[in-house]
């Protein structure tokens, strides 16, 4: 049987060049008490040690939900001797209708030394058939950008809420896609992060008739935890987008000032307090407050709108969540070419 998930081994250890006869006897010793399933080939790139245990317990959760041949890789760009360890392995379930263990398979590379620079060699040598490919990649991007790697690659994952430099990195990601004629999909985790908070603000304005609300915002309050300040920025950069708001240049690091269609100043104040990512955020018109916070219990939002300082009756809707398992499945569940997201670091790219 292959080897269960829940044990988070790095399964049997292969020579690289038997990756594939192996992969062929792990399922025939199954003797057909597994199914193996595949929708995606889904590659994670790290360079911390350790991260190979770690990556492979992320996923044998993902797995759950999206079947997927993983290829988890650990590198050692730093060591003196030139060494690639490999190992397979298979994340199992029971299925739904509960006779059989459906599994996705996982393949284990350990780099070191300048046998780094084999990456792409190693990925596309293990890929599954025709599958997308996606890469998630869990370090700053660097040159060299080696195209022939990006120019496999249908979506790229990163989360810029690591980031020390958003423009530079997002150069680097912007050329690995224009090296690929624009077939890469950029995936940012930190605007996933969002997903909620949009979703429970662009609510309230469902309805046509409450879209005469837009040309009155004035003010904009963004709660953020320490640590998430590019997180408010991109849900800044989602409002400015959404309502064709300009920036305009402030000296405030606190306050961001945008301009709307109809020259309308809006202010838009980043308040960091503890909570989460994004813990509150307020959007003020004259005549009317639109409120969405955190609930105390911590995996609810409460809406709600009225007039400034009066006593409201919250609606409750679901609340994100921000573990890697819980980011990655919202990612994988979704398609399309973000084209919001990228409009949304237009507008405040030089504020990142």
């Amino acid at each position: 049987m292959p080897a269960i998930a829940e044990t988070y081994s790095l399964g049997l250890p292969v020579e690289i060049g038997r990756i594939d006869q192996e992969l062929k006897k792990l399922w025939q010793e199954s003797k057909g008490a597994a199914t193996r399933a595949s929708l995606i080939n889904l590659a994670v790139y790290c360079e911390e040690a350790g991260s190979l245990n770690t990556n492979t317990q992320l996923m044998a959760r993902i797995a759950e939900n999206h079947a997927c041949r993983a290829i988890v890789i650990e590198a050692d760009c730093k060591a003196k001797e030139n060494r690639v360890d490999s190992w397979i392995s298979a994340h199992c379930h029971v299925s739904r209708a509960g006779s059989k263990q459906v599994c996705s398979e996982q393949i284990s590379f350990l780099l070191k030394g300048t046998c780094t620079t084999l990456l792409p060699s190693i990925v596309f040598s293990h890929l599954d058939s025709d599958l997308p490919f996606y890469l998630w990649w869990q370090e700053e991007f660097r040159e060299p950008m080696d195209p022939q790697l990006w120019a496999w690659v249908d979506r790229v994952i990163y989360d810029s809420w690591a980031w020390d430099d958003f423009r530079a990195q997002m150069h680097f990601v912007e050329s690995a896609q224009q090296e690929a004629k624009q077939r890469i999909v950029l995936c940012d985790l930190n605007w996933t992060r969002l997903d909620a908070f949009r979703f429970a603000l662009a609510q309230f304005f469902d309805h046509p008739a409450s879209h005469h609300n837009f040309a009155k915002i004035r003010r904009v309050r963004i709660d953020f935890a320490p640590g998430f300040r590019s997180t408010a920025l991109l849900f800044a950069g989602w409002l400015a987008a959404q309502l064709s708001w300009r920036c305009e240049k402030t000296d405030m690091e606190d306050k961001l000032r945008f301009v709307g269609p109809s020259n309308g100043k809006i202010d838009i104040q980043l308040r960091e307090r503890p909570g989460e990512p994004v813990t509150e955020v307020a959007l003020e018109t004259p005549e009317v407050e639109f409120l969405v916070t955190h609930a105390q219990c911590g995996d609810l939002l409460e809406v709600s709108r009225g007039k400034p300082g009066e006593k409201r009756t919250p609606q409750l809707m679901p609340a994100g969540k921000n573990d890697p398992v819980s980011l990655m499945s919202a990612e994988l569940m979704r398609g399309g070419p973000h084209d919001v997201y990228l409009h949304a670091v237009s507008c405040v790219r030089n504020l990142l």
